[in-house]
């Protein structure tokens, strides 16, 4: 697996497959090639991205968790969407 990590938080936002392409541009992140979609938020400026991860969480959602290249640590203000 793979995840992209917005960079000054820690936080993961996206997890995909490792054969899904990533290309992180200045302005920009393109998942998949031709494009899944772009994510017009992160660039090579403030996203990070990990890849070939083992130890990926089972009930991982986006901005549940930070991680930091080896360590997931659950994020204490996260809410979980499907309770509010």
């Amino acid at each position: 697996m793979k995840t992209i990590v917005e960079t000054v938080t820690g936080l993961s936002k996206y997890l995909l497959e490792d054969d899904v392409s990533v290309t992180v541009n200045s302005d920009h992140i393109v998942v998949g090639d031709p494009a899944e979609f772009i994510i017009g938020d992160l660039n090579s400026d403030n996203a990070t991205v990990y890849e070939n991860l083992a130890n990926t969480r089972s009930d991982w959602m986006g901005n549940k968790y930070t991680f930091d290249g080896t360590t997931w640590t659950q994020n204490p203000d996260w809410v979980d969407p499907e309770s509010e």
